[in-house]
């Protein structure tokens, strides 16, 4: 189980017992990833700093970030109703200036942990959380990179002197950009679990799905291995740095941002979750998936999730349209 700390002031703190229990339940019962488990944290210490600062509990002259939970205790949690927790969230909102999904994803966390408390480990006897509803959330189309604007990606790689590094990011990227991997996902492909034109990978949730792989990639990761270093430590990962090791998530977007510049296109705006919307989105509108089938290649556990795909191609929708068998009935 993962001891959880946290640093305030130059010292480390230690988390409140129930907390640090809550979050070794959801990563060893639950089978949550690290990611995942880490959002939870990062929300239930703000929540936990709200209610302290609500309940005065602290310093009102104390920096928000710098406020101690460590010693919140189970009776003061059962003193939390549902009006602290509608405050919570107006709270998030208009002082943290959260959007849409971030406050959803803080409700997701809250009501989470109440669960917990009440039904699995009984130590409230009511759940304040339980009626805690989501925001709306906006209904927002995803950004992404057209065919010519991947390609030109594509080809700021190809300019790259060392052919370690060139075939190795090339390899990333035709993956990023033909299977809609997570980063997390590509990061963490070992070797072993590439088949012919499948590789198991392990998705959110802790979640194994196939991805199958076209000709494409198939040739750039062999290109790849050609080149990639043998009996090194890290010998299962897929993907090593200069330094024969995994690389991170954090390198892995570092890199992709140079290419992004290298093509003319904005890292603030572009990124490696963009890269997966850029192929659901290739998918939808040129390789005619439907939905069920995109859900699957991208891991959505709710075929809803994926819908945003089925918004993004108006030119589709203005020919369906004109293809009715009306569309030409004169009165």
């Amino acid at each position: 189980m993962t001891n959880y700390t946290y640093k305030e002031g130059g010292k480390m703190h230690k988390l409140p017992t129930i907390l640090e229990d809550y979050l070794n339940y959801m990563e060893t019962i639950k089978g949550a990833s690290p990611n995942t488990v880490k959002e939870y944290f990062y929300d239930l210490r703000t929540f936990f700093r709200f209610i302290k600062i609500r309940y005065k509990l602290v310093d009102p002259n104390t920096e928000f970030e710098e406020i101690d939970i460590s010693d919140l205790d189970l009776e003061t949690i059962k003193k939390i109703t549902i009006q602290d927790l509608y405050s919570y969230i107006s709270f998030t909102d208009k002082k943290r200036e959260n959007g849409n999904y971030t406050r959803a994803r803080k409700v997701a966390s809250v009501r989470s942990f109440f669960n917990y408390l009440y039904s699995k480990v009984n130590l409230i006897d009511k759940n304040p959380a339980e009626s805690l509803e989501f925001p709306k959330r906006e209904n927002r189309h995803p950004i992404y990179l057209t065919l010519e604007q991947s390609e030109s990606l594509l080809n700021a790689v190809l300019q790259n002197d060392n052919e370690f590094f060139r075939k190795r990011d090339y390899a990333i990227i035709m993956l990023f950009l033909n299977c809609g991997l997570r980063l997390s996902e590509l990061a963490n492909i070992d070797i072993d679990k590439i088949k012919d034109d499948t590789i198991s990978i392990i998705g959110k949730g802790n979640k194994e799905r196939t991805i199958y792989l076209n000709e494409a990639c198939i040739a750039a990761i062999n290109d790849y291995l050609a080149v990639r270093p043998k009996n090194v430590k890290e010998n299962k990962a897929l993907f090593l740095s200069k330094r024969h090791q995994r690389m991170s998530n954090r390198a892995i977007q570092h890199m992709i941002d140079k290419y992004l510049e290298k093509a003319g296109l904005d890292p603030r705006v572009y990124s490696t979750h963009k890269l997966r919307h850029t192929a659901a989105t290739l998918m939808y509108k040129y390789g005619n998936v439907d939905i069920r089938a995109l859900q699957a290649i991208l891991g959505h556990e709710s075929v809803s999730t994926t819908q945003i795909y089925t918004h993004i191609d108006n030119e589709r929708l203005r020919e369906a349209v004109k293809r009715n068998p009306l569309a030409k009935l004169k009165k």
